[in-house]
């Protein structure tokens, strides 16, 4: 019987390290993808927080412009009737002499004592004279 001659083939030495690290490329690659996605999302979801928070820094800060209008506005007011409490405590002070309200009697309010006479002179009011022009009822007719 003839023997075929085999040729020798080298023989592949493997390496179970390299086997290995082969199998945890392609889980990394399949992992690299998850992870990638779940940064995407916290990114997302990040932007969306700092968002918020500026336009919630943009409403309070409108709100203290607004209050700080109103507080000017309220303490103009306050200070308004502080001094119209002042001058009418003043009045009352003034006003409380016989001889005052005396005064205000006689020229605001047209009186007198009880052994005066009294006489108003009014000079008379130049009255309006108004030309009434009698209502036209019907339809006008124009040439």
């Amino acid at each position: 019987m003839a023997r075929i001659r085999q040729e020798k083939k080298p023989k592949r030495v493997v390496n179970k390290e390299n086997q290995g690290s082969k199998r945890k490329k392609s889980q990394s690659s399949g992992s690299s993808v998850a992870s990638k996605f779940n940064y995407s999302f916290l990114t997302i979801i990040l932007l969306f927080c700092l968002l918020q928070v500026i336009r919630s820094a943009f409403i309070n800060i409108s709100k203290v412009i607004s209050y700080n209008a109103k507080i000017v506005q309220i303490t103009k007011t306050r200070d308004a009737a502080k001094n119209l409490n002042e001058q009418l405590k003043d009045n009352i002070n003034n006003f409380s002499n016989v001889s005052s309200i005396e005064a205000i009697a006689r020229n605001n309010l047209k009186m007198s004592s009880e052994d005066e006479v009294l006489v108003i002179i009014n000079a008379p009011k130049e009255e309006e004279t108004t030309e009434k022009t009698p209502k036209r009822t019907g339809f006008l007719k124009h040439d």
